[in-house]
């Protein structure tokens, strides 16, 4: 039975009818240019084979029924008129935040009866709270004939992270959710979300992307997250710029002593965002001329960065990098918000059970949680599956 077809029978055992569709949408890694989207910069997510599933079906008595697989307990029953943003519906707030920023947009959505679960692991940084709502306002958009491309329903997600949740994310991991395509990394400029996909067929080349989960688990919410963007925000607004996009890595020396009366951390955020905007150039630079291996040393660079400028690492994330370079990857880099999560490994084909050996022995000796260990194979956005 096929995921679509078993989440499909999950949802009539729990509604009593078939659902309407059954849709899918995936988490993602980023390949590098991290807390650079909320500042109109550039990024190169991927899609991972991870995915949220959504059985939905209609309704039209203003009634919003979801439920998960994966957490406990029964079905949320929540009305449409009275969705109210930050109101704490645990889980339930990703895909009701949807309904709520839909209707806010004007789209009507009288209700619907959802049923979802996911393989993409949560806490984990690989944006499992984007797929629950990416695949929601597709599944949506398909019922209620809304018309909305994919850019505008990731948008939509990333306003209901943002105003309904209360996570002041930007719009990379919504966009990936959407609209990566499979063997390709995605070029994106959040500026204004032009994007070009990549080709990314790593086994062509004899390398491997790994993910190194390392299952100590995140949460953005806590104010970290948002802390790090009002810090960017006061750096912009200090040299004068609307975002941080606008000031070039040339001119970064300038616009850090020009920083010197401000807070400590606002500078080091400054620098961290502009350098990994110009990490992003150099790795696409790399890609379109087909070198590959020399974008490990960028990610290794990246990670210094995340650890000494932006200070979001913890030490599995830069036990991962050290250990993966030291038994000979070509880099590695944390990916995501940080604070747990995980992080990225470039390595030859032929060195990834070394280096995976490597990574676990090393957990063991400083007896952290194992680490879950897997490909990044770049797969398909969000999708209709039945």
């Amino acid at each position: 039975m096929s995921t679509g077809d078993s989440v499909g029978t999950q949802f009539e055992e729990l509604y009593g009818s078939a659902p309407e569709g059954v849709w899918a949408a995936p988490g993602r890694v980023n390949l590098i240019g991290e807390y650079t989207d909320f500042n109109d910069g550039l990024v190169m997510p991927l899609a991972l084979p991870h995915t949220a599933v959504a059985a939905v079906s209609r309704r039209s008595d203003g009634v919003l029924r979801v439920h998960s697989a994966d957490v406990p307990g029964g079905v949320v029953r929540l009305a449409p008129d009275e969705l109210v943003p930050l109101s704490d519906t645990g889980w339930a707030a990703y895909p009701a935040g949807v309904v709520w920023a839909l209707r806010e947009a004007g789209h009507t959505v009288p209700g619907a009866d959802i049923h979802l679960t996911s393989t993409v692991p949560t806490g984990a940084g690989l944006s499992s709270s984007a797929a629950l709502e990416v695949v929601t306002a597709l599944a949506l958009n398909d019922l209620y004939e809304l018309g909305l491309s994919a850019p505008e329903l990731a948008l939509l997600g990333q306003r209901a992270e943002n105003a309904f949740v209360g996570v002041p994310s930007g719009v990379m991991d919504q966009m990936a959710s959407a609209c990566c395509t499979e063997g390709h990394a995605m070029y994106l400029d959040t500026r204004d979300l032009s994007q070009r996909q990549v080709p990314f067929d790593l086994a062509a080349v004899g390398l491997q992307l790994l993910v190194v989960d390392t299952r100590v688990k995140h949460a953005l919410g806590d104010g970290a997250y948002a802390e790090r963007r009002a810090g960017c925000e006061a750096g912009a607004r200090a040299l004068g710029a609307r975002t941080l996009r606008e000031v070039e890595y040339a001119q970064l020396p300038e616009a850090l002593d020009r920083l010197a009366g401000e807070p400590e951390n606002v500078g080091r955020y400054v620098r961290h965002v502009v350098s990994d905007n110009h990490r992003v150039e150099r790795v696409i630079a790399l890609l379109d001329a087909g070198d590959v291996r020399a974008v490990g040393p960028i990610l290794t660079e990246g990670h210094a960065s995340l650890r000494d400028d932006l200070r979001v690492s913890c030490a599995e994330l830069d036990l991962v990098v050290s250990t993966a370079v030291t038994a000979g990857a070509r880099g590695a880099r944390m990916t995501g918000g940080g604070f747990g999560g995980s992080a990225i490994v470039l390595v030859e084909t032929a060195d990834a059970e070394t280096v995976t050996k490597s990574i676990l022995e090393a957990f063991t000796s400083a007896r952290h949680t194992r680490p879950r260990l897997f490909p990044a194979v770049p797969s398909r956005g969000a999708h209709r599956v039945g």
